[in-house]
């Protein structure tokens, strides 16, 4: 068991305290790079798919499109297919509402 250090985020599928004994030796073998976003990053990110695509995305599920979406993954002029998912989401505690989280969208 690989224990990490929980991060605080708004993603919290992304929180947890250790690496699974199944997954993380996946991980290690498929996986050559990771990125990582900050929650405003993130929020941006989330209202664009519920604004702009009427996608409802939790915070999780939406992880790799902010990735891309801020850049951090370089995808100009490239055809990239990013995984989107889950909807469990409490509408009436969005995170980009008054003071939850990031108030503007991109």
């Amino acid at each position: 068991l690989h224990r990490v250090h929980e991060p605080e985020t708004i993603a919290d599928g992304a929180r947890t305290p250790c690496l699974g004994q199944h997954t993380f030796p996946l991980v290690r073998r498929y996986v050559d790079e990771m990125v990582t976003v900050d929650d405003a990053i993130l929020v941006q990110a989330m209202r664009y798919l519920w604004e702009r695509l009427k996608l409802v995305v939790e915070p999780t599920g939406a992880l790799a499109f902010a990735a891309a979406y801020a850049q951090a993954v370089p995808v100009e002029g490239l055809r990239v297919g990013i995984l989107i998912s889950g909807g469990n989401v409490e509408c009436d505690r969005l995170p980009w509402q008054a003071g939850r989280g990031e108030n503007s969208s991109k």
